[in-house]
């Protein structure tokens, strides 16, 4: 049996087997992080996303490296929008929604160019691309089936945003059984106080949904271990 690791987290150490962990990175699309995509267009300051870029970056090269599964998922809809709930279309009570043009394509429409992953993380060939309907990852999508058909029972969660799409999806695999650690410095939010108080809600009450830690702590983790090679802990 693989000895587990342990990484420093709060509420206490998480430990895991990294054959039997996942890296699940959310929802790092255009629209959602590039300056000029609809969530600029909304009026939110897309640099309080972006700089979960860089972190994100280093850890998947790292994870990469020590040969583990790494899994991306991105939020959109049916180009006829036959799996778009009328609420959720009409939520916001702006004039722009879902399916209308923006200013990358039809937003949150699959095949758009907004909902593309960012460049700096996409997705190496090989590793599996969700496609949700929903805030959660697990809702509607095969998410449980290859996760379940790979052996896997820890997540590592990255993306956007905290409060949202993270935060969702943590708890959907709670329910599920899984055990997730949420890396702080990879999880990004456009408003600082959802940021904290999303990270919060995880670790409370001896960690009711997960573990909260930063990407070093994990990747020196890895490194002990002998799975990368020490330099990809401060790589860009």
């Amino acid at each position: 049996m693989t000895d587990l690791l342990t990484v420093p987290a709060e509420p206490y150490g998480f430990a895991f087997d990294p054959a039997r962990t996942a890296l699940v990175i959310i929802d790092m699309q255009r629209d959602f992080l590039e300056p000029g995509g609809f969530g600029a267009m909304l009026g939110n300051d897309v640099g309080q996303l972006r700089r979960t870029i860089a972190p994100n970056r280093r850890l998947l090269a790292a994870w990469r490296q020590a040969g583990l599964l790494a899994i991306h998922t991105r939020e959109g809809h049916r180009p006829d929008l036959a799996d778009l709930p009328p609420a959720k279309r009409r939520r916001g009570g702006g004039g722009t929604t879902i399916g209308d043009s923006g200013p990358m394509g039809r937003i949150l429409v699959r095949g758009e160019p907004g909902h593309d992953i960012i460049p700096e993380l996409a997705p190496a060939p090989g590793e599996p691309v969700i496609d949700k309907p929903g805030k959660g990852a697990f809702f509607a999508t095969d998410l449980h089936a290859i996760l379940h058909n790979r052996g896997i029972d820890r997540l590592v969660v990255t993306g956007v945003t905290t409060e949202v799409c993270v935060n969702t999806t943590v708890r959907e695999a709670n329910d599920r059984g899984y055990d997730c650690l949420v890396l702080a410095d990879c999880v990004g939010s456009y408003f600082p106080e959802f940021q904290a108080m999303g990270l919060a809600m995880i670790k409370a009450q001896g960690g009711i949904f997960g573990f909260v830690a930063d990407s070093p702590a994990l990747l020196a983790s890895l490194a002990a271990a002998g799975l990368i090679q020490p330099a990809l802990q401060g790589a860009a």
